[in-house]
């Protein structure tokens, strides 16, 4: 509604509730999955995948995707407009809402696929719920547009943060990529809404980093050097991942629903009767790169197999993210570079676990645009701050040199698709709909 801004309580009250719904909802969907993942085998996905036979790899993946096309065909009627793109939309522009029904239906698709073993990521639908919660918030607190903006605004803060158990990052993601403006009244509510989201995550699975406590460090220039030339090698790596997801998009656009989603599941499954490591967020592998304890060879095939499985996964419309596996492809990038600096060197250059670390940032910096959330992210993710300069530069290296081979990133090429060019610029955001329509957002 427009008209008067709320009342100050009443404003106080959607952020507080957008959090702790944003919240509540990433608890029940990891502990959702946790519960189904043990039900069919295994202590986490990659295990049960691992621990099912040849055939069972294929079918699951499958039913999976026909379940998500079932629920497309109910949900049709629906408003469009689920994705991180939409919300930013939303958030800026202020002139669409977040549809609270179809946000719910692409949560519930979104856990089907990823609990049947699709290369998908949890954070898309986690930040999708977070808008949806403060969308939620608009209605029933009956909140003007304005006010509105900066609820949904913290709602995807929360639900970052849950995703992630990175309050920080959070408070960055939507400062550096969904509004691109720094503006008080909106980070104060995003600050409290990220705190709020985190505690009460805490509260429910602890306060360990999610990728446990990490102590690499860096030694000396040289190191330093070494991790700054990483970010060159995952600029185009990136680059090259959102080509691929582009084209897979084109490509299974081909097949017809409803059957696209389940033939892409189908082309996931038959990577993971080979490699059932892809399966999933990635979370499980680069936990192992980080400890330093994956064969090379795997890792190779990995970096390979990965982009693959999820351009398959995403491509055919199954929905989820593509966050996480960016982070693995970093890893492994980082980890067979640092492995190859020491076959040259012929001396130790420290754990690969660093590399890894830095390498996901860097991947990460390189597909979002926004080395800041790159570099904070993989801090609060490891809990290891002493490697922050490494992060700084390579990020740097990997966010510009990318933005120069690939304009747009992975959310604005969303909005391009759209009509809508998306772009940050000195003055301020530009948002091009075409050659005669520019409107600036400062």
């Amino acid at each position: 509604m427009t008209g008067p801004r709320a009342p100050r309580w009443r404003r106080g009250l959607a952020i507080v509730t957008t959090a702790l719904v944003a919240a509540a909802f990433a608890i029940a969907f990891r502990a959702s999955l946790g519960v189904a993942v043990r039900a069919l085998g295994g202590d986490d996905l990659v295990a049960m995948i691992a621990h099912a036979r040849w055939w069972q790899r294929i079918a699951l993946p499958i039913a999976g995707g026909l379940a998500v096309a079932g629920i497309a065909y109910v949900a049709r009627s629906f408003r469009e407009g689920a994705g991180v793109g939409f919300v930013m939309e939303a958030i800026v522009l202020g002139r669409i809402r977040v549809p609270v029904s179809r946000s719910i239906a692409q949560a519930v698709s979104s856990w089907i696929a990823i609990a049947s073993g699709m290369s998908l990521g949890r954070e898309g639908p986690l930040i999708q719920a977070g808008a949806a919660a403060g969308e939620a918030a608009r209605r029933i607190l009956k909140i003007d547009d304005t006010t509105a903006r900066v609820v949904i605004a913290a709602g995807v803060a929360a639900g970052f943060a849950a995703a992630y158990n990175a309050p920080i990052a959070a408070v960055l993601f939507v400062v550096e990529i969904v509004t691109g403006v720094l503006v008080l009244e909106a980070v104060v509510p995003v600050l409290f809404a990220s705190a709020i989201a985190t505690v009460a995550m805490r509260l429910a699975i602890g306060d360990t980093p999610l990728y446990g406590t990490r102590s690499f460090g860096a030694r000396g220039i040289g190191e330093l050097l070494a991790f700054a030339s990483l970010g060159l090698v995952a600029a185009p790596l990136g680059v090259l991942f959102l080509r691929g997801l582009g084209i897979a998009v084109e490509q299974w656009r081909r097949i017809p629903m409803p059957w696209r989603p389940a033939c892409g599941a189908a082309a996931c499954g038959a990577i993971l009767v080979v490699l059932p490591e892809v399966a999933g967020n990635g979370f499980e592998p680069l936990s192992w790169l980080l400890d330093g304890r994956v064969a090379l060879g795997l890792v190779a095939w990995l970096l390979v197999a990965k982009p693959l499985a999820t351009a398959a996964s995403v491509g055919a419309g199954n929905p989820g993210g593509v966050f996480t596996p960016t982070l693995l492809l970093g890893g492994c990038a980082g980890t067979l570079y640092g492995a190859l600096l020491q076959a040259i060197i012929g001396d130790p250059i420290g754990p690969l676990g660093a590399y890894a670390l830095v390498g996901m940032a860097a991947a990460l910096a390189a597909t979002t645009h926004a080395p800041l959330t790159a570099t904070v992210l993989a801090c609060e993710l490891s809990g290891d701050w002493a490697l922050v300069l490494p992060l700084i530069v390579a990020c740097a290296f990997a966010a510009g040199i990318a933005r120069r081979l690939y304009i747009d990133s992975v959310y604005t090429a969303e909005l391009t698709k759209r009509g809508l060019r998306w772009r940050l610029t000195l003055d301020g955001r530009r948002v091009v709909q075409d050659q005669h329509h520019v409107v600036d957002v400062v």
